[in-house]
């Protein structure tokens, strides 16, 4: 190969037709998409879809990913473009390395994320490995989020669409799999923009609706699956206020989640109440005024690091940070305790922060994600 070989649209010094691509598909439009997208760019594409669960049970369900339905579209996306499709059967891996995890961190009071966690033990890992195997030169998927290369090599970035940016699910994301992984439409200023492109490829999915629950959680109905994968998780107790008095019973810790405020059943008390802390082993939630969940220290572990000096290089990193999925980056500040354990201090205080959710650091100025860290314990004052 020649040495002044230019770079395709990949980044990579090929020719589209030797580049090799395996692309993550789920039947949705996003990583349908990206394949048409690279098939008729010239790209040697692969499409794999992952069998995570009982799909047959889930054949009728609307909302979700990696089911029945979604695995055919898939194909029918692979037939219309033209290149080899395959659905490899992670069950097994799935249901150890998510689902497990995500029934035993609610019987623990914890309000999990298992989204983050299939990216991080399934997508980028097994199936990237995967990808490797059938000699891929690299990996795409359908996230919105960009891959730019920095003075020290790839960078994680937000999306180029605030709104549909997926950072917050994509921060344990390592160097070296950023190194192997591509998002082509992280760029995109819309997702209009990307039904536009399905339309115009005459993609199947084109209009098909975007997935809203967990895959694996049926209607959003967290408890019923936590029942199932538990029997007897769902044991009635007491509700308390922040004195121990009680205030009232509950159906079961894991149907509540720090900060709610409805459903608890415990109305006439004057000022509104809310679930400030679980305590799974006396079964008990205790509520308080809203006050009670502001928050200005988060202890974080299981850090993933993507900044350019190592974490643990400085006493203090100033940074913006997001504490759920579904709000804006604020100003804090990371105290390193080790190369993966912090404490952060959020310089204004947060309602609502929970064990079991992420905090995913941002630069302060610009769009790069220096990755992020699990919630691990409970309401700091």
């Amino acid at each position: 190969m020649a040495l002044d070989q230019p770079l395709n649209s990949l980044g990579l010094p090929k020719a589209p037709a030797d580049t090799r691509v395996v692309v993550a598909m789920s039947g949705g439009v996003d990583s349908s998409v990206v394949a048409a997208m690279l098939a008729e760019e010239g790209y040697d594409v692969v499409g794999v879809t992952l069998q995570l669960y009982d799909h047959g049970a889930a054949l009728a369900k609307k909302g979700a990913c990696c089911a029945g339905r979604d695995i055919h579209d898939a194909r029918r996306v692979a037939e219309t473009m033209g290149f080899p499709h395959y659905v490899l059967d992670y069950e097994n891996t799935f249901r150890e390395a998510v689902i497990e995890e995500f029934a035993d961190a609610y019987l623990a009071g914890a309000t999990p994320v298992p989204c983050i966690r299939c990216n991080e033990r399934v997508k980028f890992k097994d199936l990237l490995a995967t990808a490797k195997d059938l000699e891929a030169d690299c990996m795409a998927t359908g996230h919105y989020i960009q891959r730019k290369m920095g003075a020290l090599g790839p960078e994680l970035h937000m999306a180029g669409d605030p709104n549909r940016d997926q950072s917050y699910f994509l921060f344990s994301t390592t160097a070296e799999q950023l190194a192997y992984l591509r998002f082509p439409l992280g760029h995109l200023a819309s997702k209009a923009e990307t039904r536009a492109l399905a339309a115009r490829y005459g993609l199947p999915v084109a209009d098909k609706p975007d997935s809203q629950d967990i895959c694996f959680v049926p209607n959003g109905n967290y408890a019923a699956v936590i029942e199932k994968l538990r029997p007897g998780a769902a044991d009635p107790g007491e509700i308390v206020d922040l004195s121990g008095r009680v205030l009232g019973t509950h159906r079961g810790v894991i149907h509540y989640t720090i900060g709610q405020r409805k459903g608890l059943g415990i109305g006439g008390l004057g000022d509104p109440l809310y679930v400030v802390k679980l305590d799974p082993d006396s079964r008990r939630v205790i509520v308080g005024p809203k006050e009670a969940l502001s928050t200005r220290t988060v202890p974080l572990r299981e850090i993933n690091w993507l900044g350019d000096a190592p974490l643990a290089s400085r006493a203090e990193w100033q940074v913006n940070v997001k504490v759920r999925s579904t709000r804006p980056p604020r100003p804090a500040v990371i105290r390193p305790l080790s190369e993966t354990e912090a404490e952060v201090e959020l310089l204004s205080p947060e309602d609502g922060v929970s064990p079991g959710q992420a905090c995913v650091f941002y630069a302060p100025e610009g769009s790069r994600v220096l990755g992020g860290g699990w919630i691990w314990k409970g309401r700091q004052a």
